[in-house]
């Protein structure tokens, strides 16, 4: 058991690094919401799953399991709505400019 619950929290660390890393490198705002929305979700519920598993069926798991849910349901949707008003306040996507000949 305690093998799944050192690989959930490698998984954890590996998507939370690879998420900051996608912030600081990606060139515009919509790119780096993808990068932070996708891997803060994936993180959070990883650890969450290793807690689950080194507690075991108790009460705390079920705690763990409602927090988990409020972040799955919470972070796409802020991701969507940052997004959202992104655009309609006229944010431009990047675009990579064309080589001429």
């Amino acid at each position: 058991m305690i093998w799944a619950v050192a690989a959930f929290l490698a998984l954890g660390i590996f998507f939370g690094l690879v998420g900051n890393l996608g912030v600081l490198r990606f060139p515009d705002l919509y790119t780096r919401l993808h990068a932070s929305a996708k891997c803060s979700t994936t993180t959070v519920v990883s650890v969450f799953i290793a807690c689950m598993l080194l507690e075991g069926f108790s009460v705390l798991t079920g705690r763990i399991v409602v927090i988990a849910l409020f972040f799955l349901l919470t972070g796409p949707v802020t991701a969507h709505i940052i997004g959202r008003r992104a655009w309609k306040r006229g944010v431009l996507p990047w675009r990579r400019r064309e080589r001429r000949p």
